[in-house]
Parts: C-alpha cells; structure tokens; sequence
C-alpha cells in the first residue's frame, strides 16, 4: 500500500463514506445495533436495571461459569463507553475501539477478506482473549495477585473483538508505519486505568487488551508464514 497524502486522505474520505454501506455493509449493521443497544441501556431502562443488564451480560469468572454463551455473545452487543463525555478517558476508549477497530478496522477487514472472515477475527478477539484471560485470573487468585472479588468484575464489551481488528490493521498501513502502528495498538490499553498493577501482572482487562492484540498480530503474520515454506520450495525446485 503506497502512502498518501493528508489531502489525499482528505479527498478520498468522501468517497470511502459514500462506498461504506456497499463495502461493509456487516460493520455497518454491527454499528447501528451497537449504537441501538447503546440508547437502550443508557435511556431505556432505569439505572438498577442498566447496572443489573451489565451484570448478567459481563464476562466475569461467575458468569463465564453460569451462563457463558449469554455472557460470551451477549456482551459483545454493547460497548462500554461514552458519546457525551468527550473530555473523558471513556471517550477516548471508544474512540478507539468503537471509531478505529470497529467502523474503520474491523470494516478493512470484510473489506479486504469477506464477511466471514471480518466475523472470525471479531470473535477470535472477542472469545479468545476472553477465556485465556480466565484462565490467566485464576492463576492470578491462586497466588494472590488479584483480590477475589474480581470474579464478579464487570467486563462487558466489544473492546477485545476491536483490539483484535485494530492488531491485524497493520497489514492496512504502509510499511514504514507499520512498527508505530503496533507500538500504539500495545500501548494504548496500558494508559488511564490500564496502567495499574495490582502486582506482576497488570489490571485484568488491560492482559486481556494485550491478548487480542496477540491473537490479531498472529493472524495478520500467518499469510507470510505460510508463503515462506511455498517460496522455499519454489526456489528448491529451481535449483
């Protein structure tokens, strides 16, 4: 991919809105039903209510005991963040997780790889960083790294699904900007709140950012890692 341009990015972004609902038109529908279930929770119902939808839907250690299909699937429906507060650190969350890793990374990669494709990477960050991140909690309880209420933490959202996209991104980027690009995806989680360790590991959901980044690096490295053996047995062949 050649680098552009400010101007020319400024130039091509009208088109690219106007080509979005034709290029991802399955971003798109998981936008809206985000920013609906977003409304609902905020306006809907009352506050107890909200707090208690939250709850059931977190993927804690409780819930991914009980009822782990609702928990797994049920929050990757809402985001949890701000729209209203911009000077917040919660807006600028979801500026990057919602803004960068869903409408803008996660539609590359239906894009670029097809539906199907888009909807794997999203779970294999959504699911995958979840339930090592259990595994890693448990480890943690049993030696004391964690205080044991973090089995009922509240941890609902799409930020692990969009970490994954934001990751496998940096095939998008041009290769000059590829390293600074994974610099700020391994970064960002670690700011604010992130950048607490309540002992040799840091705050759970920041394990959990750096997992999904993980998990989206290893996809966007596996096309090379499998050219590598066909190359070396083209050039075998010739010699």
């Amino acid at each position: 991919m050649n680098a552009r341009s400010p101007l020319g990015l400024a130039a091509a972004l009208p088109r690219a809105l106007r080509e979005y609902p034709r290029r991802s038109p399955l971003t798109l529908g998981f936008v809206a039903l985000l920013l609906l279930g977003h409304v609902w929770i905020e306006y809907g119902p009352s506050e107890e209510q909200a707090d208690s939808v939250r709850a059931y839907l977190s993927t804690n250690l409780d819930n991914l005991h009980d009822h782990p299909v609702r928990a797994l699937f049920g929050s990757a429906l809402l985001f949890d963040g701000t729209l209203a507060d911009v000077l917040s650190t919660g807006f600028g969350s979801t500026l990057i997780t919602l803004g960068l890793g869903v409408c803008v990374g996660l539609a590359w990669v239906e894009h670029r790889y097809g539906k199907l494709r888009a909807v794997a990477v999203f779970l294999a960050g959504h699911i995958g960083a979840t339930l090592v991140t259990a595994v890693v909690i448990l480890l943690a309880l049993h030696e004391g790294w964690y205080a044991e209420d973090v089995r009922q933490a509240s941890d609902y959202g799409i930020s692990y699904g969009a970490q994954s996209a934001l990751a496998l991104g940096v095939l998008a980027v041009p290769r000059w900007a590829r390293l600074p690009w994974a610099a700020f995806v391994l970064a960002w989680p670690l700011g604010g709140g992130g950048g607490h360790w309540p002992g040799p590991l840091p705050e759970f959901t920041t394990v959990g950012h750096l997992l999904a980044a993980a998990i989206g690096f290893a996809l966007a490295a596996a096309p090379a890692a499998r050219r590598r053996p066909d190359s070396l047995a083209t050039a075998g062949t010739d010699s």
